[in-house]
């Protein structure tokens, strides 16, 4: 898919919608801790592209470590629908999964070994605008 397309999507309860324009449907399956807990499949974009349509009130953050990225998460029922990433914090990355229908297929899946991640950022920094 070549042309920009808007979705829409949001966690588990409803509570939290958001939309986002996709340029380039590349996704990213990161292998690290927080990740693979999480079910997260990474589609980043810059934050023109992200709108917040619903549930402000409802979001609420986790961070740890270098207290960079954002972890937002819905505190009705705990999903991570998109936050702020360590890799990129001007940016948002959306959870793939939680894009309204099925999706996912229409995207290329990139793996990243984010258990090494000092030493593959600059693979993903390179990857993504």
């Amino acid at each position: 898919m070549n042309e920009p397309i808007t979705y829409e999507g949001g966690c588990h309860c409803g509570a939290v919608r958001f939309q986002v324009k996709v340029e380039k449907h590349e996704a990213t399956d990161c292998n690290c801790s927080i990740c693979t807990k999480k079910g997260f499949l990474h589609l980043i974009v810059p934050a023109e592209n992200f709108t917040l349509l619903q549930g402000e009130n409802e979001l609420t953050t986790y961070t740890f470590n270098t207290g960079i990225a954002k972890h937002i998460f819905c505190r009705v029922c705990g999903i991570h629908s998109f936050y702020r990433p360590r890799s990129h914090p001007d940016s948002f990355d959306v959870n793939v999964h939680c894009l309204d229908g099925e999706v996912e297929e229409r995207f290329h899946i990139v793996p990243f070994d984010g258990r090494n991640w000092e030493q593959n950022i600059e693979q993903l920094r390179s990857d993504i605008p």
